[in-house]
């Protein structure tokens, strides 16, 4: 390699050891590579990231609180992913159809070497969206149990069960839970998607709410009302809106 050819630089991210000792003996042998940081978890990645922008990651799928798929939402898509994965039939399947390379665990050198050469092909190119991969890797009737936002270098989890509502505020929505709002960069539409239904009801076309912390519902105006929860917030409420959230909550009786 010529001195003015860059360097891939590259992240491990695992939360064993023995598992990170193997890609880094793996990439030993190849000069073009640069490892820039090991993680051993999710949070660890996530603040690497903004110090160092690697080119690719060999990411585990399955960590403690935050999972492969956290850590790529929360990064953004510019980077190119290898995911390393014991089992996880679900995640398998989400790589194949979106074309993002995985390696089984225990990792043998002909199939990192086949991982490593997809990869460098992928780099410069668009990545597959995040949310479609995590969308794809959730077993059918399986929705979120927690929502994951990122502000500047912090991280934080919300608990679906903690969710109180979700309002639209342009690309991003405003995620309310014990008395604060947390900003996330994602469309009210695909959120909803991800929800239970039959926890979570859309009463107007920017809001989404938790039907357990609805106490009333009060006239608005005309052909317009309003969904007073458990903590004082006041909610618009459609006729559309009304007419699910009526309907819930008769089923609930």
């Amino acid at each position: 390699m010529s001195a003015s050819q860059k360097k891939i630089g590259a992240f491990i991210v695992d939360d064993e050891e023995l598992a990170r000792h193997v890609v880094r003996e793996l990439i030993a042998s190849h000069p073009e590579m640069e490892i820039l940081a090991e993680c051993t978890n999710g949070f660890e990645a996530v603040k690497a990231f903004t110090e160092h922008k690697p080119d690719l990651i060999f990411l585990d799928v399955q960590m403690p609180k935050l999972t492969g798929f956290d850590v790529l939402e929360l990064i953004g898509e510019d980077v190119c992913a290898i995911f390393t994965t014991a089992y996880d039939q679900y995640a398998m399947r989400a790589f194949e159809v979106h074309a993002v390379d995985y390696l089984l665990k225990p990792i043998g050198k002909r199939r990192f070497e086949e991982a490593l050469e997809h990869a460098k092909r992928r780099l410069g190119g668009k990545m597959p969206s995040v949310q479609k991969l995590a969308d794809a890797a959730r077993p059918p009737q399986q929705f979120l149990e927690r929502v994951v936002v990122k502000d500047g270098t912090r991280v934080t989890l919300i608990p679906i069960a903690k969710l109180d509502y979700v309002e639209a505020q342009d690309d991003y929505v405003a995620l309310a839970s014990r008395g604060k709002k947390h900003l996330k960069q994602q469309t009210i539409a695909s959120l909803e998607a991800c929800l239970d239904p039959k926890c979570f009801v859309r009463i107007h076309r920017s809001c989404i709410v938790n039907l357990e912390r609805v106490v009333r519902i009060e006239p608005y105006g005309k052909d317009s009302r309003l969904a007073i929860l458990s903590d004082g917030a006041r909610l618009p409420v459609s006729r559309a809106g009304y007419a699910r959230l009526q309907a819930l909550l008769d089923e609930r009786k």
